[in-house]
């Protein structure tokens, strides 16, 4: 099989020798970004030990201990249950999500000496040349060098679903993934230094939960503290004077008369409350890093979700053929069947279009012409077997036709649906030619349609029942966007979100109108998040309510920031495409179908199990 695409430039680089290699690891130009996926045990045991109702029963207990028998200490036991319980449940989910940093670490490929090896992430170093193919993330920022069809998707960092066409000199960002053809790029920017890296860490600085029961117990500890230090010493006076004891039998008895002041059963069974909470989410495969984040998960009235890899899966499906022109469909799916063959790196169209037409043996591929985003279409020429030949296109149809045509009107149509449409075309010209497209005649039509995820429509479903509202927030076209949430029955007209003001509360009141937004810029998801807990916060509910939008975000790296003011914030990442630590600020984590484990729905089947924590990041599959 020869393809008429030669590479962009040849693959002559030998990259860094060993003694280059151990010059910059000298000199820290080292990939060392530190993979943090939880609060350290020492973070995670001070937090715990050292609260308000620790250091008033604390303090009491060791006053009792000093001044009367152990027997009558026994109060202080609750400290070590409501630490233990909140120190156990983190140290488990820690101990989880170090392991899966550990399993989800790609390795990727370098070439040193002239060798292509296989080394750590945190092994890369400033100006290594690292080889990418399909499927493959780009683990630091770099400029490419060579280029042979290579197209990134760039949909983590910008929003924007289309693949990027790579030449040599591009700039090439870690956090994106390639989708077709490949090549090498030099490393420019490694650690901290790297795109990736810094909306990482941007986005994943530690916060506690915001817990009400929690904030209200300790408002109540605040002023049973007050309230303390006159009835201890109007108690040691009376034990004293009055019933004339001794000092120790005096002080043993004051502190038996003020430690009923403290709310020990309150808080003790708030902690019991969240640990069953956190027991019955693990039955159903989730995992939570801070207990009070089963309250916040309770008051979310607001759930922003990203359109692919959220509502919908990384592929696509053939849903309709409609041929063109008096072409025979089953030569027609033949035909599809060779060009899907034809192609060694197809993208996400291409592999849904050999999924539902299977190869023809009978037909040999003589030359190919691998698909470009710049081109928008691909091609091959093929000996049938009965000897005959012939060239086909397969690509955009208003690409390959002409202005006019009957068959755009029917793409315009379905691509108003949502859809997606590629022309078959028998192509008039080699495809060695200038322009091979030209004069092509139309065969037929392929209708695509993006994948949904199963457990979608009946978590939606859920979602309103529970009055939780849903905001779809995508970085793709409006149209489209909204064609995919009416199809999960999700009310509401498409906003492309360039026209929404800028103004917060403006834009809060268009939020409220809208329901599904597309041509989203990663600051403009950050602008919405802010105007939606405004708008909460605005209309002023009580204490007990909801007084915020507690904003659930799935996205990707874009998207991390955004998700640092939202009241509970969760990372996804697929199982089958691990490719780092789960995030580090995510409060809650769950293995098994995103949306379903939310809605507490049961799970599509063992295979579609995958490994969540509750942004997404979309791994180089799922595209």
């Amino acid at each position: 099989m020869a393809h008429t695409d030669a590479p962009a430039s040849a693959p002559t680089a030998t990259g860094l020798t060993a003694a280059e290699v151990a010059e910059r690891v000298a000199r820290g130009q080292v990939n060392d970004v530190p993979v943090r996926s939880s609060r350290s045990i020492g973070e995670i045991v001070r937090a715990n030990v050292f609260t308000r109702f620790n250091a008033i029963i604390g303090v009491l207990w060791l006053v009792m201990l000093a001044v009367a028998p152990i027997q009558d200490g026994l109060f202080g036991f609750v400290i070590l249950a409501n630490t233990g319980i909140g120190i156990v449940q983190e140290w488990r989910a820690k101990k989880t999500l170090d392991s899966l940093a550990v399993v989800g670490e790609s390795r990727p490929t370098v070439r040193r000496d002239g060798t292509a090896v296989q080394v750590a992430t945190s092994a890369l170093v400033l100006d290594d040349l690292i080889e990418i193919g399909p499927g493959d993330k780009v683990a630091v920022d770099g400029v490419c060098v060579e280029a042979d069809g290579l197209e990134i998707d760039e949909s983590l960092l910008t929003g924007e679903a289309d693949a990027v066409v790579k030449r040599p000199g591009d700039q090439v960002m870690s956090g994106s993934f390639v989708v077709a053809g490949g090549g090498a790029f030099r490393a420019t920017k490694v650690g901290r230094e790297a795109y990736a890296a810094q909306l990482a860490e941007e986005a994943s600085r530690f916060t506690l939960v915001h817990s009400e029961l929690r904030s209200g117990i300790s408002t109540i500890l605040k002023y049973v503290t007050w309230m303390m230090v006159p009835a201890a010493i109007g108690l040691v006076i009376t034990q004293l004077f009055v019933k004339n004891n001794d000092l120790k039998g005096s002080i043993a008895r004051t502190v038996g008369g003020i430690v009923p002041m403290v709310p020990e059963g309150l808080v003790l069974l708030t902690s019991v409350a969240f640990a069953i909470g956190v027991i019955r989410l693990g039955r159903r495969q989730c995992l939570v890093q801070e207990l009070p984040a089963i309250e916040g998960l309770a008051r979310v009235d607001t759930v922003c979700l990203d359109k692919t890899g959220t509502l919908t899966e990384g592929g696509m499906d053939v849903t309709g053929l409609r041929t063109l022109d008096g072409y025979d469909e089953p030569y027609v799916r033949r035909v599809l069947g060779a060009l899907g063959e034809s192609d060694p790196r197809p993208n996400a169209s291409l592999r849904a279009i050999i999924e539902a037409y299977p190869d023809a043996e009978e037909w040999r591929c003589t030359e190919s012409l691998p698909f470009s985003s710049a081109r928008k279409y691909s091609g091959a020429s093929f000996s049938e077997g009965d000897g005959e030949s012939g060239t086909w296109l397969l690509g955009a149809p208003d690409v390959l036709l002409a202005d006019g045509h009957p068959a755009l009107a029917e793409t315009e149509r379905l691509n108003e649906q949502g859809l997606r449409v590629l022309l078959l075309a028998r192509a008039a010209r080699d495809l060695d030619d200038p322009e091979p497209a030209r004069g092509a005649r139309p065969a037929a039509l392929v209708v695509l349609d993006q994948r949904l995820r199963p457990d979608a429509a009946d978590t939606l479903r859920y979602f309103a029942e529970q009055d939780v509202h849903a905001k779809v927030i995508s970085g793709d076209n409006a149209v489209s966007v909204g064609a995919v949430a009416a199809k999960l029955g999700l009310d509401g007209r498409a906003v492309d979100a360039r026209r929404l003001p800028a103004e917060p509360q403006d834009m809060g009141r268009a939020l409220d109108e809208g329901t599904v937004f597309g041509r989203v810029t990663p600051q403009q998801k950050r602008d919405m998040v802010g105007a939606l807990q405004a708008r909460g916060l605005t209309y002023g509910e009580p204490s007990g309510t909801v007084t915020r939008a507690g904003s659930h975000y799935f996205g990707g790296l874009a998207e991390r920031p955004a998700t640092s003011q939202i009241e509970i914030r969760a990372s996804w990442t697929p199982r089958e495409s691990l490719g780092g630590a789960p995030e580090a600020g995510a409060h809650l984590m769950a293995w098994s179908d995103l949306l379903a484990q939310v809605a507490g729905l049961p799970p599509a089947g063992p295979g579609d199990a995958s490994v969540v924590t509750l942004p997404q990041r979309r791994g180089p599959q799922s595209r």
